[in-house]
């Protein structure tokens, strides 16, 4: 398994499944690098548990560059685990605007 990781200004590390992330790049046009920057800055993020039956998971909302963008993640060894990335619905987009404006 390849596995990318960086850290960023926060102080979080991150971590995903590299081919994951070349999958969504090139099918989505969404890179986990930038989304992880983007919406772990210390930016209001809407978060809410995904729960799965091997692990909890979250779904964060938030925007990047003008557009809302959903992140699937765990935490996987002290390290927000990047799951998968895809541009948020149109629902979560207006549950986010209704608490942060």
């Amino acid at each position: 398994m390849i596995v990318g990781t960086i850290v960023a200004n926060c102080n979080v590390e991150f971590s995903w499944d590299e081919p994951k992330s070349e999958w969504v790049l090139a099918e989505r046009g969404i890179d986990f690098l930038r989304v992880a920057f983007a919406l772990f800055d210390g930016r209001p993020v809407l978060t809410v548990p995904t729960p799965r039956d091997d692990e909890e998971r979250f779904l964060s909302i938030g925007p990047m560059e003008g557009k809302f963008f959903a992140v699937i993640w765990t935490w996987r060894d002290g390290a927000v685990r990047i799951i998968t990335a895809r541009r948020a619905r149109d629902a979560e987009e207006k549950r986010y605007r209704a608490l942060y404006g």
